[in-house]
């Protein structure tokens, strides 16, 4: 069974950080492109963070750019997103999603064929 399943959010302060870990169960985590997306009430869901096969290539959308890192560790089927200096615009629920296509592109959700369940963050004083 093709699983990806998202760990380590909470409630943190502004200011505070997180980490976010993406782990896969039932398929190797290596062979696809994985993509974090966020929802905040209210909004359609948005691409956040991108990393490719191998680690060597990222992209962060502008909102995030200098406050969030992606990493994967593919011997661990496992890719993590560190949260830096997190703002209340960064309250929503995250998700990490799998595609076997060569990049995120333009983080469209179709484009990716695995989802996790999402997993809580909210930021707040």
């Amino acid at each position: 069974q093709v699983e990806l399943v998202e760990s380590g959010g909470g409630l943190v302060q502004p200011g505070g950080s997180l980490r976010l870990s993406c782990t896969a169960s039932g398929f190797t985590l290596g062979n696809h492109v994985i993509g974090w997306f966020r929802q905040a009430p209210g909004k359609e869901r948005e691409g956040v963070s991108c990393i490719s096969r191998s680690g060597g290539n990222t992209n962060y959308v502008d909102p995030v750019k200098g406050r969030f890192t992606i990493s994967r560790d593919n011997a661990k089927n496992t890719v993590y997103l560190q949260m830096n200096s997190l703002k209340p615009d960064d309250t929503a629920i995250y998700y990490c999603a799998a595609s076997i296509m060569s990049w995120c592109g333009d983080y469209n959700p179709a484009n990716f064929a695995s989802w996790g369940q999402g997993i809580q963050v909210t930021v707040s004083s």
